[in-house]
């Protein structure tokens, strides 16, 4: 799918809060199909695992998942995959082809604990849902938690590997669900803002907002997380019971708020400023958006805060 730049334009120039509420109300509807397969298959398994790239927002679709199933009657739980992985060991840990530890990489993770905990999930036995400490880089026993799910109840687990092997591979009964910013922006046939350069402006508005990190450090990262996505993500995309299209049409128009700032201020030696440069200028042919009529509960409040969301 690919969104119009001059009807973007047009929306935005006649009514934008009207725009907005279409646009979300269309996302709205991929949520629901979810929530409608995750049903269908509930008596085939209670585990949902939710996969897609970095800045694809994850997070919040699962919560929107979980609050759909939730007014259908099905009490939910999202579990983040993060809180899998292993204590950092710099003699095993993997490594990027640079020597630097490999982030990307789901030998991260305990995959085998993994194992364990869908198996007595789905058998209705409790488990204790771990927690990592990333400023540590450990995990932390005595911050987990129990779980068990009852019946009419199920776990979304949402992280970049839900749908690798080595996660999913050993329950093929789990329904399977891929979220991306996959649709570009087009005037005349061109492409005028990829969707690639929606989840890298997302990652570095987010990175900038909530993680202490400028946009020289998520650009020198950037590499390695589209290396990891070609290797471990997208190849299992098509494995999945549902794809969902995370872009918003208006998400360009209310970022160029947030990113041309950052993106402005990246020195011209850097290795990639001459991307950015056109990633600046594409910008440009965007009518702007005011970020206060983003609604609260959007997708895009993940990346420029003031959701109404809670992010464990």
């Amino acid at each position: 799918m690919a969104y119009q730049l001059s009807e973007i334009n047009e929306r935005i120039r006649a009514d934008a809060p009207a725009f907005l509420a279409e646009c979300d109300a269309h996302y709205h509807k991929r949520v629901m199909a979810a929530a409608d397969k995750i049903m269908e298959r509930m008596t085939q398994s209670p585990i949902v695992l939710l996969s897609g790239p970095s800045g694809s927002g994850k997070t919040t679709t699962a919560l929107k998942i979980e609050e759909e199933l939730e007014r259908r009657g099905i009490n939910t739980h999202t579990v983040s995959l993060d809180n899998y992985f292993k204590t950092r060991d710099p003699k095993t840990a993997p490594r990027t082809p640079e020597g630097d530890f490999d982030l990307e990489s789901p030998l991260c993770l305990d995959m085998e604990l993994l194992d364990e905990t869908f198996t007595l999930l789905s058998r209705g036995e409790a488990v204790i849902i771990p927690h990592f400490d990333f400023s540590r880089q450990m995990r932390d026993t005595s911050r987990g938690r129990g779980l068990k799910l009852e019946k009419n109840e199920i776990a979304i687990f949402e992280g970049i590997h839900a749908l690798g092997p080595g996660i999913s591979g050993p329950h093929p009964e789990a329904t399977r669900l891929y979220i991306s910013a996959r649709s570009n922006v087009m005037e005349d046939g061109v492409v005028k803002f990829k969707g690639t350069w929606m989840r890298l402006t997302r990652r570095a508005v987010r990175d900038y907002n909530f993680r202490g990190n400028d946009v020289v450090e998520t650009l020198a990262m950037w590499a390695n997380v589209r290396r990891g996505e070609k290797l471990y993500i997208s190849p299992y995309k098509n494995t999945a019971h549902v794809i969902v299209d995370s872009s918003l049409p208006y998400e360009v128009s209310v970022m160029k708020n947030y990113a041309l700032p950052l993106l402005k201020a990246v020195p011209e030696e850097n290795q990639r400023r001459a991307e950015l440069l056109d990633l600046i200028a594409a910008f440009d042919a965007f009518e702007p958006i005011d970020p206060a009529l983003v609604p609260k509960n959007s997708l895009l409040r993940e990346f420029i805060g003031g959701g109404s969301y809670k992010y464990k």
